[in-house]
């Protein structure tokens, strides 16, 4: 057998392994970003205006703006995650009138008193074993134009998968998209070098 096929054959199967494992790669990652989860928020909270969400699992301290977006009339984060021990800040931007943060339904007894438009103000409400689950809170005086939001304690509470299109569609986010474009150009960078290599070959030099 010449040198020259051996050194064609080994280039193959380098290239080829690494195209695989590329592409394996990139599948995880569109897998992995499919799969993720939220809380099951009630409709309630995903009619709330804004719809931000925040996971602050692992965080000591996490804060949710009271008067956000152009209206001044949405928390943000409008969902939010935390562990029991999070102590969560509402503050208030001025913007939207007289808020006030106050438990619809669930476990966390939300309650800051009368609506302020104070920027500036805040309160504090530090999260307990005893407020897991999903609460459901308002503005009392912008109940009925969708000052909305939700805390979910805990990790023992209702999820679904998000980041998915329905049917057989697989959500691929920025991140996800970027790799697969690089992993794309690798494999026709590797596939273009091993036509020429197999087409001009490496060693020309011939054994017996």
């Amino acid at each position: 057998m010449s040198t020259d096929d051996v050194s064609r054959r080994t280039f193959m199967r380098t290239a080829g392994g690494a195209a695989a494992a590329a592409g394996a790669a990139t599948a995880t990652a569109g897998t992995a970003a499919a799969q993720e989860e939220e809380p099951d928020w009630p409709s309630g909270v995903t009619n709330g205006n804004l719809g931000t969400y925040e996971d602050a699992r692992g965080q000591d301290e996490v804060t949710v703006v009271v008067g956000a977006d152009d209206d001044g009339l949405a928390f943000d984060a409008t969902q939010l995650w935390v562990d029991p021990g999070t102590t969560i800040v509402f503050e208030w931007t001025g913007a939207g009138g007289a808020h006030n943060v106050v438990t619809v339904d669930g476990p966390a007894g939300l309650d800051s008193g009368d609506a302020v438009d104070e920027e500036g103000h805040t309160y504090e409400y530090e999260v307990t074993e005893e407020d897991a689950g999903i609460t459901h809170y308002h503005c009392v005086p912008h109940d009925a134009v969708g000052m909305h939001a939700g805390i979910a304690v805990g990790d023992d509470v209702d999820t679904v998968e998000v980041g998915g299109g329905g049917g057989n569609a697989v959500f691929v986010p920025q991140g996800a998209r970027a790799l697969g474009i690089a992993t794309f150009i690798a494999m026709v960078s590797t596939l273009g070098l091993a036509f020429v290599f197999m087409k001009y070959g490496g060693t020309i030099t011939q054994q017996e």
